[in-house]
């Protein structure tokens, strides 16, 4: 008899433990089932298409990608565990949910195709042969703050999907043809870029790799340990909050999320939604609006942890120096790799089942701080692997 292994990461235990602890923690992580599979959407060329300004752009298309999978696998009731990284999403999800994953992704990356001239890449890789290839792929769920939750990930089995699917030779296996219509209901861009908390605060988007996959959880412990005692509590250095939330106001902004949604420019739709944030200025001021707005923050996307860390937090300069300090003693020691940029402002862009309980909102430095740190963490593996 074979056990249908889809609800595994539904049922996984939610910790509710310091992330410093959870990663002590070995019995905490579950290895992920063999017949399950990785899927990368990725945007080539990313660094370039930031460069050219569009970097609201290119968090819109990752943000899209991971919309089109979540419905899918919401209406088959199971829950998958995804990451957001700028330019693109990594999923972990069980067989009965794929093809139907990568036929919407087909036609997403068509509809980006014609909209945006972006050309989103897709990928797949079976956790089997991530296995087969001597890699390990363990998760957790771990609770961030109020209900939200994120899947913690060690092994260093999705950057080797990662690396498969972005090589020059990858094809995607099968013949699936794009679906006809793909659902993108509840992403919603609508927030202006955002300042931090405090005036004298900065954005920094960090992204933290071990050089050891047998010493990633020590290593990427002393991070978060320093990370912690520089700027405190995850909510002290939250990016996001809520008097410096702004609205998006004119048809162009809008244009942006519409064009993602529906493909070319449908007026009615674009009506439609400008109405709708209008009327979000009335919703935001009554007390469900506010109540939604704090879970808003509550709920915002900072840190994800798939094999690497990539965070979005805010402080002071004297605070990034301090941990720059520590990470350069961590790097010089042989331990990590790491890169970060600096943002006067940080991004969002939301996927919104219902204004009460579902919504997630994915977090990145403005200018495309994950792609531009992604950029320099290359070349520092080059340079510093020689």
């Amino acid at each position: 008899m074979t056990v249908n292994s889809d609800q595994f990461y539904s049922r996984l235990p939610v910790n509710r433990i310091p992330l410093s602890e959870l990663l002590t923690e070995d019995h905490l992580f579950y290895k992920i089932p063999e017949d399950w599979f990785v899927i990368v959407t990725d945007i080539k060329g990313s660094t370039a298409v930031v460069q050219s300004g569009q970097h609201e752009t290119v968090n819109l298309v990752a943000t899209g990608s991971i919309v089109a999978v979540l419905n899918i696998s919401f209406k088959a009731n199971i829950t998958v565990p995804f990451f957001f990284g700028g330019d693109g999403a990594t999923f972990i999800i069980p067989p009965s949910v794929k093809d139907a994953a990568i036929k919407a992704l087909l036609l997403y990356k068509k509809n980006t195709q014609e909209s945006f001239d972006i050309n989103l890449r897709i990928g797949v890789v079976a956790v089997n042969d991530i296995y087969a290839a001597g890699h390990t792929l363990r998760v957790s769920k771990f609770n961030s703050s109020g209900n939200f939750h994120i899947p913690v990930v060690l092994g260093n089995g999705l950057n080797y999907a990662e690396r498969l699917i972005k090589g020059e030779d990858y094809l995607l296996p099968g013949d699936l043809l794009a679906d006809d219509e793909v659902d993108l209901s509840g992403m919603q861009c609508r927030w202006d870029k955002i300042k931090p908390p405090e005036s004298n605060y900065e954005v920094v988007s960090l992204i933290v790799m071990a050089t050891k996959p047998e010493e990633q959880a020590s290593a990427f412990r002393q991070v978060i340990t320093h990370i912690d005692a520089i700027y405190g509590a995850p909510e002290k250095r939250q990016p996001i909050s809520i008097p410096q939330l702004r609205l998006k106001t004119t048809f162009a902004e809008l244009g942006l999320e519409l064009r993602a949604r529906f493909g070319r420019k449908r007026l009615f739709k674009l009506i439609q939604s400008w109405f709708t944030t209008f009327l979000g200025y009335i919703y935001f001021r009554t007390r469900q609006g506010k109540s939604y707005l704090t879970r808003l923050v509550e709920m915002s996307d900072t840190l994800v942890i798939d094999g690497k860390i990539n965070t979005v937090i805010t402080g002071t300069e004297t605070q990034r120096l301090q941990l720059v300090k520590h990470l350069n003693q961590l790097e010089e020691a042989g331990r990590i790799f790491y890169a970060f940029y600096v943002s006067k402002e940080s991004v969002m862009s939301c996927y919104v089942r219902d204004f009460k309980q579902e919504h997630i909102h994915f977090v990145d430095g403005a200018e495309g701080g994950y792609t531009k740190a992604a950029g320099v963490l290359k070349l520092k593996i080059v340079h510093l692997s020689h």
